[in-house]
């Protein structure tokens, strides 16, 4: 056992020293503890087997862990978490591995806990606007089923096709819709969740209302499978709007984008989302064959949704709203197939932005709505100064941005480095948030005292540990790790 830090093909963006791994022997006791408890088809211990489980959809470097558990139900879950306290081996809680900050490589070995295999939406109750499901759902499977059942759940990250809710809900995951809807933790009445030693907590309610005691549901989501493991979550649902409709924006630039993002969310209307998207990233959509008007050099899609009356009002405002701030033209998607191609280009912004180069770094940063086009100049000026790729989209209407750094020789490394600490430090002094959706993780411990203080750091290590006193859920993720300077990832 004891598998090392796997190959380095690409040069790492954020690479510092490895926490030590946990010492073998206590894999190999725990091993033969959980092979007897749940039996070898449920535990993967083979090299090729655990190299699936190694790393996530960052940019981080994968970690092999030393054993896999599958796990199939609540049972399963304390079952491992137990046995893990008992032979003090760490574990890390893993959904359908499509988180972007590092939350599900398993840093120290040991245990990667698997809950794809909890896949049953158990209740979906039209009378009280709720469902129940286990976190292997994935997400575009829950919408599928809610609407045909005449309700909606708001979340849907880009990647809904094949995330799962387990992982929304340790990430608090959102997607185009936030700006209008709302989060994952706006939608999570209440969790079944496990902690290490293996006990079973049910926290939370299944009412609209609710204020008995703490809320540790919403302490819960978002705490990036740190404090303990979803097992069943309780989601509100909403009723599905009657129509959407889908409007693009064409502009010069993007910062006469960004201003029409102000003018609409100024002017009253709320639209389900608001995205933007770059002179790089248009040539990325157009690329995947999707016709949009080559004067365009940036574009906002807007979706509104309600009653057809509702709709009609929205599309007319912001139309004149984004003419206004000097839109080259206004459309509007024309049929479902028109749109859903659209959002299909949008959707695999992603892996099409990371092939534009051989390496890439993603990061969703967050300012007020009002600063966006100063976030917009600041990202040009980081461009201009360090002569490096850069291309920004995201969710405009809730000032979300994801802004990629694309670079092909790996002696660009330091530029790269230099501008993601330029980056954090433009958007926390325009009071904004180092993550909107992706969450710390691996990715942006080392620059998390920018945004917080020491002692709210402390207090929130302090918290970690009334959950896992000794520190072996998901361990080394979110915090600063002792003597690490700000921005120092090394090379690899």
């Amino acid at each position: 056992m004891g598998f090392v830090l796997a190959v380095c093909h690409n040069p790492p963006v954020r690479r510092q020293p490895l926490p030590e791994r946990v010492p073998a022997s206590r894999v190999e006791s725990a091993l033969r503890a959980l092979d007897r408890a749940l039996g070898t088809s449920k535990i993967v211990s083979d090299e090729e087997g655990l190299r699936e489980f190694g790393g996530d959809e960052s940019e981080n470097d994968p970690v092999l862990p030393d054993v896999v558990v599958r796990a199939e139900s609540e049972d399963d879950v304390a079952t491992v978490l137990r046995l893990a306290a008992e032979h003090e081996v760490p574990v890390t809680p893993r959904g359908a591995g499509s988180g972007k900050s590092g939350g599900a490589i398993p840093v120290r070995g040991g245990i990667v806990l698997a809950t794809l295999g909890m896949a049953q939406i158990h209740e979906i109750d039209r009378d009280e606007q709720l469902a129940v499901v286990g976190p292997g759902v994935v997400l575009g499977h829950l919408h599928e089923s809610v609407e045909a059942e005449g309700l909606f759940y708001p979340p849907d990250a880009n990647s809904l096709s094949w995330c799962a809710l387990g992982g929304n809900i340790a990430e608090n995951a959102g997607g185009p819709r936030a700006f209008k809807y709302g989060v994952t933790r706006n939608y999570v009445l209440g969790l079944e969740a496990v902690l290490v030693g293996g006990e079973k907590i049910s926290v939370g309610r299944r009412t609209k209302k609710g204020v008995t005691g703490y809320d540790l549901t919403a302490l819960l989501v978002g705490s990036e499978g740190t404090l303990a493991v979803t097992t069943r979550a309780t989601l509100a649902l909403i009723p599905k709007p009657e129509h959407v409709v889908t409007l693009l924006a064409l502009f010069d630039d993007v910062h006469a984008a960004g201003v029409g993002t102000r003018r609409v969310v100024s002017s009253g209307i709320v639209p389900r989302c608001i995205e933007i998207l770059d002179d790089a990233t248009l040539a990325a959509v157009r690329a995947r064959g999707v016709s949009i008007d080559p004067r365009g050099r940036a574009m906002l899609i807007i979706e509104v949704d309600g009653s057809e009356s509702e709709c009609e009002r929205g599309m007319e405002r912001i139309g004149a709203e984004c003419d206004a701030a000097g839109a080259i033209t206004v459309l509007v998607a024309q049929d479902e197939a028109q749109r859903d191609r659209l959002w299909e280009a949008r959707r695999a912004l992603s892996p099409t932005t990371r092939a534009m180069a051989k390496f890439k770094v993603s990061e969703d940063v967050v300012v007020p709505r009002g600063r966006i086009p100063d976030l917009l100049a600041d990202i040009d000026r980081i461009r201009a100064d360090l002569g490096i790729g850069l291309l920004s989209y995201g969710h405009a209407g809730d000032g979300n941005l994801h802004v990629n750094f694309l670079w092909n020789d790996p002696s660009e490394l330091p530029k790269v480095e230099i501008g993601l600490e330029r980056l954090f430090k433009s958007v926390v002094a325009m009071r904004g948030t180092l993550t909107g959706e992706h969450g710390v993780g691996l990715s942006k411990q080392a620059f998390l005292p920018l945004e917080q203080s020491s002692t709210v750091i402390e207090l929130q290590r302090n918290l970690k540990s009334v959950f896992d006193p000794k520190g072996l859920l998901n361990p080394d993720k979110i915090f600063p790790r002792p003597g690490a300077a700000l921005g120092s990832h090394g090379a690899c």
